[in-house]
């Protein structure tokens, strides 16, 4: 579905320059045939014995869905952290265009969605949600982001909380989008969803990667794998490409009898 913005906005990266975004026009994810890559990435606080993450290389291609696969405390949100700038790596660099972004950048090129995104939640109503940080949007791009995740017949005055838990999650993807992220970045999208809402959730990633570039960390990768471009194994911090048979898949559920 189309999503358009209504106005003009210059924006400046650091490294990168000026973006300008024009209001009026088919609002579409800025991608860059170029990768954002992760060149030896390693993040070890000095309170630690071991790293977090050791020496991560990872290139996200454009209009593909990356999946990072592993358990609790392999390093998972750490990643997405210091993509999103919310961390600095040890040492290490992300480039974009082969330059070296740092984290004031990162902040703008990348939105992550939390795991559990309902829990951080500020507004009382949906609008409220969508218009925090973003008081000149009109109602156009608000509609064209709910309508981008299947949430364009919800009523812009209910409370966030009166949604179903699937809804909650694509409520925050949509927050991100208006945000006009070049990378979405989302951590355990799936966890505490039921296994039909699990599944919608996966198919809106596929329709997402059509316009977005995806990297999904998780440590059930079962309802995910079939929409994945790429996979790759976490384990203690360590990167390195996934193989089918390294992962032992949930149970897939294909009828609400399998779970009630």
């Amino acid at each position: 579905m189309d999503v358009w913005i209504c106005g003009c906005l210059d924006l400046w990266f650091p490294q990168i320059g000026f973006r300008t975004l024009e209001w009026g026009r088919r609002l579409t994810p800025p991608l860059s045939p170029s990768m954002l890559r992760l060149q030896s990435i390693s993040y070890h606080p000095a309170a630690t014995v071991q790293a977090i993450l050791d020496r991560v290389d990872l290139e996200l291609a454009p209009q593909q869905l990356t999946l990072v696969i592993g358990p609790s405390g392999s390093g998972k949100s750490t990643l997405l952290e210091i993509l999103a700038g919310l961390a600095t790596q040890t040492s290490g660099q992300v480039l974009w265009r082969d330059r070296p972004l740092f984290p004031e950048s990162l902040q703008q090129l990348a939105g992550l969605v939390f795991q559990f995104p309902e829990r951080h939640f500020c507004g009382s109503t949906v609008l409220e949600e969508l218009r925090l940080g973003h008081p000149e949007i009109r109602s156009e791009q608000i509609h064209g982001a709910l309508a981008e995740v299947g949430l364009d017949h919800i009523a812009l005055n209910s409370s966030p909380y009166t949604l179903s838990g699937g809804q909650q999650r694509r409520l925050a993807l949509a927050v991100q989008l208006i945000r006009q992220p070049s990378i979405l970045l989302l951590d355990e999208p799936t966890a505490g969803l039921d296994w039909s809402m699990r599944r919608q959730l996966a198919s809106l990633l596929a329709r997402l990667k059509e316009h977005w570039t995806l990297l999904v960390v998780t440590h059930d990768p079962s309802d995910l794998l079939d929409v994945a471009d790429r996979c790759w194994s976490l384990q203690r911090g360590s990167l390195t490409p996934a193989a089918e048979a390294d992962f032992a898949r949930s149970p897939r559920s294909s009828s609400p009898s399998q779970h009630p």
